[in-house]
């Protein structure tokens, strides 16, 4: 049943048009020159840089036609955002911290999933200013905390064959890598302990990534509104940090076949429920939510997402 499922998802990924690949494309400037390596330092003036290339992106938006991506890029420019990597080209790639990257003692990554662009780079934002908010109000006094929303790869549309293999996630997990490496000089000194959490196809990302993280100080990874990962258990993984997963009551990501397939000379699907006992995380509690209430300020899965990342992990809730 998981093979004919899946098979009938991959036969609507090709029949339904793409909105993204029929969109016109949109000019945009390169990314701004920056550092070949970013310091502490030099923080501040590349926050500067992308925000004037987030505004020369708007005015090219503009001027051709486009109000929609103009506004995505306009609000990015504005000077309450701190923007370390921006790139307004295609679909848009942005990586933004939201706190005092340079005096962190723990860091969030969010990994985001399918449909995430930069025209819908809002609610992304929205779920990282949602766990920052909780952090500054829970961190105890000694512990500072950023959050870095990291969209820092061509995440694949929901309705596409794209989002059924490891492709994307095969071509990001490199980039999340090379990341981790420079935050790990951005950040202060002595101990800084990262926490990725991962959402739907990021948990993916994330996964594929998970091997290569060791020594850049990653503590926990966090699987919510996983598809699969791709890997059978959390110790394929290959990972000294914590795995953990959670999935919302009313998440629809439940009713996607966890099997491997080949189908028409690709292999796709991602294999074992992360939430699983054969998987073997740490299944926290998510609450009633849907797929993407997992950062909903009150809910049971931003307060159990938020303890992970201060460390407080006897006090996460379990599902």
């Amino acid at each position: 049943m998981g093979r004919v499922l899946l098979g009938g998802l991959v036969a609507v990924a090709v029949v339904l048009p793409l909105s993204a690949a029929a969109r016109p494309g949109i000019p945009a400037p390169p990314p701004a020159t920056l550092p070949a390596r970013l310091t502490p330092a030099a923080l501040a003036g590349a926050y500067d840089a992308n925000r004037e290339n987030a505004a020369e992106a708007a005015r090219m938006a503009a001027a051709h036609g486009d109000p929609s991506r103009a506004a995505a890029d306009r609000a990015l420019a504005s000077p309450t955002r701190h923007l370390l990597r921006f790139d307004a080209r295609g679909d848009g790639q942005v990586t933004e911290v939201l706190g005092d990257l340079a005096r962190a003692t723990r860091v969030a990554v969010l990994v985001p999933g399918s449909d995430t662009t930069l025209d819908t780079y809002t609610r992304f934002h929205t779920a990282a200013a949602s766990l920052y908010r909780r952090l500054t109000h829970e961190a105890p006094g000694g512990t500072r905390a950023a959050v870095v929303a990291w969209l820092g790869y061509r995440a694949p549309a929901t309705i596409s064959t794209t989002v059924l293999t490891t492709a994307r996630a095969d071509r990001a997990a490199p980039r999340l890598r090379a990341f981790l490496r420079e935050l790990r000089t951005l950040t202060a000194p002595g101990p800084v302990a990262v926490s990725l959490l991962c959402h739907s196809y990021g948990t993916v990302v994330c996964a594929r990534a998970a091997p290569t993280l060791t020594g850049l100080g990653v503590t926990d990874i966090a699987l919510v509104g996983s598809p699969g990962t791709g890997a059978d258990s959390a110790a394929a993984l290959h990972t000294s940090a914590r795995v953990w997963a959670a999935r919302g009551a009313d998440d629809w990501i439940a009713e996607v076949p966890h099997v491997h397939a080949d189908l028409f000379g690709t292999a796709v699907g991602f294999g074992t429920d992360p939430v699983s006992p054969s998987f073997g995380a740490r299944v926290f509690a998510a609450g009633p939510g849907g797929h993407s209430a997992y950062f909903t300020p009150g809910s049971a899965s931003l307060a159990n997402l938020t303890r992970i990342v201060l460390g407080e992990t006897t006090e996460v809730t379990r599902a």
